[in-house]
């Protein structure tokens, strides 16, 4: 994990579901940390701090370009 950056937060899954799909599709190396606790325990995100986007340094400029794009388009909205 020593060359994976953390370039997002979210605070549940369903904030992130779409641009899971993407980073998928274009094949980056992403995790989201602390995804299974808060899956367990959803009103504690704030106490983990979140859930942590974490991707490869090679594949941090395509990642933030996806989201970006996201952003950008009205219905699909990253929170």
């Amino acid at each position: 994990m020593e060359h994976f950056k953390t370039i997002a937060i979210f605070t549940f899954p369903s904030e992130y579901a779409v641009l899971r799909l993407l980073l998928e599709q274009h094949e980056l190396r992403f995790v989201f940390q602390n995804e299974t606790m808060i899956g367990v325990l959803p009103f504690h995100s704030n106490a983990f701090g979140g859930i942590r986007l974490r991707v490869h340094q090679d594949d941090i400029e395509q990642a933030q370009k996806l989201i970006d794009s996201l952003n950008n388009s009205d219905p699909l909205r990253i929170v």
